[in-house]
């Protein structure tokens, strides 16, 4: 243990996600993703899904919306879609990791898209775009970076959607299971640590997973079929490689009562079982008691086949990756209070709070609360794989980016997570703030919405150079990775 209260070997870094960072669609190869047919928006114009009837009638819906029974994706050239190019990382991934390394990074956090190594999702392997990854791997490791790979990160080959209904289709787990054992045997001395689904809890619809229909049946299903699909990930990943450690990956947003109320504490209960439904399956094994309850007052009835418990039940995971930029609120009154935006859904205000200008509350002591929560809870290590702060950065006269609010919001977080580390005796592996250089906003398809502590030259339309450049939080990180996460006082 360092003076600073993280370990020596403690991961610092940076995460992406290829489909807003990566670009290069159809190059190498590539086959299409569903995330390839959502168009960009803003807070006021939500994000559009283009896809043909059966008819062929060219339509657009919003992106959490079900598709009608046998429409498909469609890519309109009329479109604009941020995926296409994001901020092109598959042009740009020299000079971006050799930034990464300039600010000290001993991890980074990416993910690999489906479509590139396997077009159609089915098993037919793309030797381009696995060589692709290979340079990428290599690079990093060139400078010492250690690869933290996320499978599949919202999106699936659109060729499973729209043929097989996505992961309603039990057939998708073999499919999956393919592509994992392709990058599990290719990358098996390059990459150590790998998480199975991005925030799994957030995965609902076509867009995300390919499923057409949206009720509960449809969405509790499927996520049978990921939790399967995970556990024998796992369980292939250890036999190829026992010194891999793979994780799974939830978005975390801890729910306070609005009062001492009971009334208010039971929802809040309701709202973090709904999350932690997710982590018991992958960490404990099996189906908590609550779910199982639900499913019988919904009437959703899971189809399972001979096996799949003790799949689960043997296939859990290494540690609990998860993602944190906000808390909300439970009220036992939910219509008598007011309403923010937040992280893939509305949430409650908090009179406590400050939100961001996209109305996420700004809670750093919520993260040392949610790392002892899911630390007592489940005793595993944890890896906190996003966090930061969506700002509007404005460059000045002298090409500069002053973002101070920026570095006092990682501050104020950096801190919370040292004392879960140093007071509460959290095993945290490492701490990967998202999007460390500028992506695709995925909730509304921005640019302007920025994360990065590296500026991209890129518009909402897609007009930029993509000239890459530093910000004031580039050189506050570099110090504070160097510093092993000691800050001054």
């Amino acid at each position: 243990m360092s003076k600073s209260g993280f370990p020596e070997n403690f991961l610092w870094g940076g995460a992406t996600a290829a489909n807003q960072y990566e670009g290069g669609y159809l190059s190498g190869g590539k086959g299409l993703s569903t995330l390839d047919a959502i168009t960009g928006g803003s807070p006021a114009k939500p994000r559009m899904i283009t896809y043909k009837t059966k008819d062929g009638k060219i339509e657009t819906c919003a992106r959490d919306q079900a598709l009608p029974e046998g429409a498909v994706g469609y890519v309109d050239p009329d479109q604009y879609y941020p995926s296409h190019v994001a901020t092109d990382f598959y042009n740009h991934y020299k000079e971006d990791i050799a930034l990464f390394a300039e600010m000290g990074f001993k991890c980074f956090r990416l993910s690999i898209a489906w479509s590139r190594i396997c077009p159609k999702g089915t098993m037919e392997i793309n030797e381009e775009g696995l060589a692709f990854y290979d340079k990428v791997f290599d690079e990093l490791l060139k400078y010492g970076i250690e690869p933290v790979v996320t499978i599949n990160h919202f999106d699936i080959p659109m060729y499973l959607a729209d043929e097989l209904d996505g992961w309603s289709n039990r057939k998708v787990i073999d499919y999956f299971l393919f592509f994992c054992e392709t990058l599990f045997k290719r990358y098996k001395n390059k990459v150590k640590y790998w998480m199975t689904f991005n925030e799994i809890n957030f995965l609902r619809s076509w867009t995300q997973i390919g499923i057409h229909k949206n009720d509960k049946q449809a969405k509790y299903q499927a996520a049978h079929h990921l939790f399967v699909a995970s556990a024998k990930a796992v369980k292939l990943g250890h036999e190829i490689n026992p010194d891999f450690q793979i994780g799974m990956m939830v978005a975390y947003i801890p729910s306070y009562p609005m009062s001492c109320k009971p009334e208010d504490v039971m929802e809040a209960i309701k709202f973090n079982r709904e999350q932690e439904f997710y982590i018991d399956v992958q960490v404990k094994g099996y189906y908590p008691a609550h779910k199982l309850k639900e499913y019988e007052r919904e009437n959703v009835v899971i189809q399972k086949e001979a096996g799949d418990d003790e799949i689960i039940r043997e296939g859990t995971v290494d540690y609990i990756g998860f993602s944190y930029y906000m808390s909300t609120v439970s009220a036992s009154n939910p219509d008598q209070v007011k309403y923010v935006g937040g992280n893939q859904m509305p949430a409650v205000k908090n009179p406590h709070l400050q939100e961001s200008e996209w109305g996420w509350a700004v809670d750093p002591l919520g993260l040392r609360i949610s790392l002892c929560k899911l630390y007592d809870r489940y005793n595993v290590p944890l890896f906190v794989v996003e966090n930061g702060f969506g700002a509007v950065d404005k460059i000045e006269a002298d090409g500069t980016i002053q973002d101070d609010y920026r570095i006092d919001y990682f501050s104020k977080h950096i801190a919370a997570m040292k004392e879960a580390v140093e007071l509460d005796g959290v095993d945290l592996i490492g701490y990967t703030p998202w999007g460390c250089i500028d992506v695709v906003s995925s909730g509304t398809g921005e640019m302007k919405k920025r994360y990065g502590f590296i500026h991209v030259d890129m518009d909402d339309e897609g007009h930029g150079t993509l000239n890459r450049s530093r910000k004031q939080s580039f050189y506050w990180y570099k110090q504070l990775i160097a510093a092993n996460g000691e800050q001054e006082k």
